[in-house]
């Protein structure tokens, strides 16, 4: 199978595979690996499951990440994706959006 194929089969995949909706946001949020000082970071979208920032760091896929959001428990996501300087995680535990929609 070539790589192009796989393109196209993702591409024709019109699913959405998120548990739920993301919220669009600007948000100034620190993010820090574990066991490694924090990055600030800059959260795009975020939903009960997962969140997108814009983060200057080494980030690895598979890594396990602290999301720190000023006023809020922070969380733990692991990094699905990265692409540039933006990275897309999955929280350990869904987290609470109130405060968030404001």
């Amino acid at each position: 199978m070539s790589f192009v194929s796989i393109k196209a089969r993702i591409a024709e995949d019109d699913r959405d595979r998120r548990r739920s909706s993301r919220l669009p946001v600007d948000l100034g949020a620190t993010v820090r690996e574990l066991g490694a000082s924090g990055v600030e970071a800059r959260v795009l979208n975020i939903s009960e499951t997962g969140f997108m920032a814009v983060a200057e760091g080494p980030f690895e896929v598979g890594s396990r990440v602290w999301l720190i959001l000023p006023g809020r428990d922070r969380a733990n996501a692991v990094v699905k994706w990265i692409a540039g300087d933006k990275l897309g995680a999955e929280f350990a535990e869904p987290i609470e959006l109130e405060g968030l929609r404001a």
